[in-house]
């Protein structure tokens, strides 16, 4: 704690008038002021956590990596208007690290691996960033990164969020349908769709594998393509007319990996990895070669007997916009699963039992719960009658609801349950806030005058009648409240008056 005296001293170091009303920069100076004087005075102990985890970070990046991302940021960033002038970097500078401190960068490398997914128009990208406006960045950045399936909990190298969502981003039945050709009948079909990109990448690779006799079975991106003969019998098979003898025939790991990445060139896959990096078995680096590999030439027809259930993944425009915002929400919340297809990966019950475990601690009997991989359809059943049960309790309305609709990926009741789940979420952490709620349960009405007051009381005229009001369709009203709440959050230049379709 500190006394008078020493704030006042704090204060004087940030403000020289104190008799002036401080601005916003004035409280930003202060308040870091006081945070470095704090951790001064308690001993440190920030500083060294800060200094052992960035001991931890620096070892657990190694310099084959580090030129690889640099060489996809230089690549796919070398035009953006912001970036532009302190592109290319140098991979053997620490200038890569220095430029991803103001968030700019992690924020447009996030749209190049999923585009549209930040709204560039939030990023604060002046030349000079406060303290302030960089945590918004970074915030902005990380709640992102967690909603594309990136890992953002003791963040190291395990993930490639340079290049790994991109490259990964086609690795499914609506992007490419021909991957149907990788199983043989409807029910495969489904366990298809609830893989990870990182597994149907490694079932194309075995797919093609087997046809051309290799006898192994490809079960990682390390340790199994160390030697490089994965890589050749796959290149051999996918292009046979770039292929040579030579490729297998020499002993040498190191000379066969340089073999293997000149024949991926002939494919124009560019070369972002060494045949270091295969020999020693670098998971990132590899992982991304096989997406590329794919992008380029995957092997596959469309002449399956599968494609009709290929054809069938496309949904409306409504119900895709509806997958889209549950899977986001779900993925935002840090669950151990990454939803990649809402309306398959919920069917088997364990990912709702994760969301409800979540955001209800202690509602969920995991003795009677069945963790994936789950081959016994009851099993799927008691998972999801038990997330019907706690609906239930938690008064969701599930008339003529059972665990069965969810098994059989009834959409309309999937996304029913959802809404609902998120809406009472939602409502929970207001009622929590006494400030706002003062002990009493919010309804949708407390809501709706609590949005119409503040934007009132900002000065502005535009109000809603109700949640179902054909106004807000335009956007307005909401720009007008993020503006009440935080006035610096919009751009009123850029704000049209959303009279066209």
């Amino acid at each position: 704690m500190f006394n008078e005296n020493e704030i006042k001293t704090v204060l004087g170091e940030s403000n020289s008038d104190m008799g002036e009303e401080i601005d916003f920069e004035g409280f930003l100076r202060a308040y870091l002021n006081l945070q470095t004087h704090a951790i001064e005075k308690s001993g440190g102990t920030k500083s060294s956590f800060l200094k052992a985890t960035t001991t931890t970070f620096h070892h657990a990046i190694n310099e084959s990596e580090k030129a690889s991302y640099v060489a996809h940021i230089n690549n796919y960033l070398a035009e953006d208007k912001f970036l532009k002038d302190f592109l290319p970097i140098d991979p053997a500078t620490d200038a890569l690290f220095d430029l991803a401190k103001n968030g700019v960068l992690l924020c447009k490398l996030i749209n190049v691996a999923v585009p549209g997914t930040i709204d560039e128009r939030a990023i604060n990208t002046k030349k000079v960033l406060n303290p302030w406006e960089r945590n918004e960045n970074h915030t902005l950045c990380l709640n992102s990164a967690k909603a594309i399936g990136c890992t953002v909990v003791n963040i190291g190298t395990q993930d490639l969020a340079e290049g790994r969502i991109q490259v990964l981003a086609d690795l499914n039945l609506k992007k490419t349908p021909q991957l149907v050709e990788l199983v043989d009948d409807s029910q495969d079909v489904e366990e298809l769709l609830s893989l990870a990109p990182e597994k149907v990448l490694l079932k194309w690779m075995n797919f093609h594998l087997k046809k051309v006799g290799y006898e192994k079975q490809v079960t990682n991106f390390s340790t199994d393509l160390k030697d490089g003969e994965a890589y050749a019998y796959l290149l051999n098979a996918l292009a046979p007319e770039h292929s040579t003898p030579s490729t297998l025939d020499t002993s040498d790991p190191t000379e066969r990996a340089n073999m293997v990445l000149q024949q991926a060139e002939k494919l124009e896959c560019k070369r972002f990895l060494t045949p270091k990096d295969i020999v020693e078995g670098s998971p990132n680096l590899n992982l991304a070669f096989v997406a590329q590999i794919f992008h380029n030439r995957n092997g596959l027809s469309t002449e399956s007997k599968n494609m009709s259930y290929a054809e069938m993944m496309t949904d409306d425009v409504e119900t895709s916009r509806e997958e889209r915002c549950f899977r986001l929400w779900i993925n935002s919340l840090g669950i151990s699963t990454y939803v990649n297809n809402l309306f398959e990966d919920v069917r088997n019950g364990w990912v709702m039992l994760e969301v409800l475990d979540k955001l209800f601690p202690g509602t969920v009997n995991w003795k009677q719960a069945n963790k994936p991989p789950i081959k016994m359809p009851f099993k799927k059943v008691e998972n999801c009658n038990q997330v019907i049960n706690i609906g239930k309790d938690l008064n969701f309305s599930l008339v003529n609801v059972a665990g069965n609709d969810v098994v059989a990926g009834n959409k309309k009741l999937i996304v029913a349950f959802l809404w609902q789940l998120m809406r009472f979420s939602m409502l929970q952490l207001l009622k929590n806030l006494r400030s706002f709620s003062h002990g009493k349960e919010i309804t949708d009405a407390d809501i709706l005058n609590w949005a119409n007051n503040k934007v009132k009381k900002s000065g502005r005229t535009t109000q809603m009648e109700s949640f179902k009001d054909k106004s807000l369709s335009n956007g307005v009203f909401f720009l007008e409240l993020l503006t009440a709440v935080e006035p610096r959050v919009v751009d009123w230049n850029l704000v049209t008056k959303g009279e066209t379709g």
